[in-house]
């Protein structure tokens, strides 16, 4: 017997996160019966609708990384109509995105069809660092390079870089580029930092997901992760 939320992520169909959210949101059924408990356990034998679908609990496992260009939802649909990152990925399976990138930012983001797996990453208390290049408006003072370092406070939580880096500084168009790492994955977390010392974001692109870059891969372009490469991203617990 298993929790429901991790079978319908082992199958595939999204996140652990996200399966919580639709068995909340009534939109799951075991056996004909709706279930809006978390705690609920399911069994191999027992047939599970998600929004419709059922699942299919035999899949295989698929662990992308794509270099995603600006104009796309991380997303699997958009009500509005909008391109979905999914869209760029040639795969039978259902995979989604770990994470997401605003419509746009740019850079690296991995998909998988692993619900555990992408859980994983996703959980705060395993601290996976995402790497960022930003373009700001304005050249920082010391101060405020000093305020970004010591943290910020964003939505009522304090956010302290990993590692902040100049990397680029252009007086007569004001602007510089700056190399933020973080190990947090709040909703435009990024631009907020910045905001917060005064340098509105003009572009972001994610450099680096742990050591995973998107080197060799043009916007829009996309590999699959080696048998290694998720080996080792499964061992990036805090304190490993």
């Amino acid at each position: 017997m298993e929790r429901l939320q991790k079978v319908i992520a082992n199958a595939g169909y999204c996140s652990r996160r996200k399966a919580e959210s639709l068995i909340l949101e009534g939109k799951v059924y075991v056996n004909g019966n709706l279930v809006t408990e978390l705690g609920t356990k399911v069994n191999n034998e027992d047939i599970i609708v998600v929004d419709g679908v059922t699942l299919n609990k035999q899949v295989n496992k698929e662990y992308y990384l794509l270099n995603k260009p600006p104009g796309y939802i991380c997303s699997v649909k958009d009500e509005k109509g909008r391109k979905v990152v999914t869209d760029l990925i040639d795969t039978k399976e259902r995979i989604y995105p770990v994470g997401r990138l605003d419509y746009d930012t740019t850079g690296a983001l991995i998909l998988t069809n692993d619900g555990d797996f992408a859980n994983y990453l996703m959980h705060p208390s395993n601290e996976i660092e995402k790497t960022y290049l930003a373009i700001i408006e304005g050249i920082m003072t010391t101060e405020e390079i000093y305020e970004l370092k010591a943290g910020v406070t964003i939505d009522g939580e304090k956010i302290v870089p990993r590692r902040v880096k100049i990397k680029k500084r252009d007086s007569l168009k004001n602007k510089e580029k700056v190399e933020l790492t973080i190990v947090e994955g709040k909703n435009h977390v990024v631009k907020k930092m910045f905001s917060r010392v005064g340098h509105p974001v003009i572009k972001l692109t994610r450099e680096r997901i742990a050591f995973l870059d998107v080197k060799g891969l043009q916007s829009g372009e996309y590999r699959l992760l080696t048998n290694s490469e998720i080996k080792i991203l499964k061992k990036l617990k805090k304190g490993k």
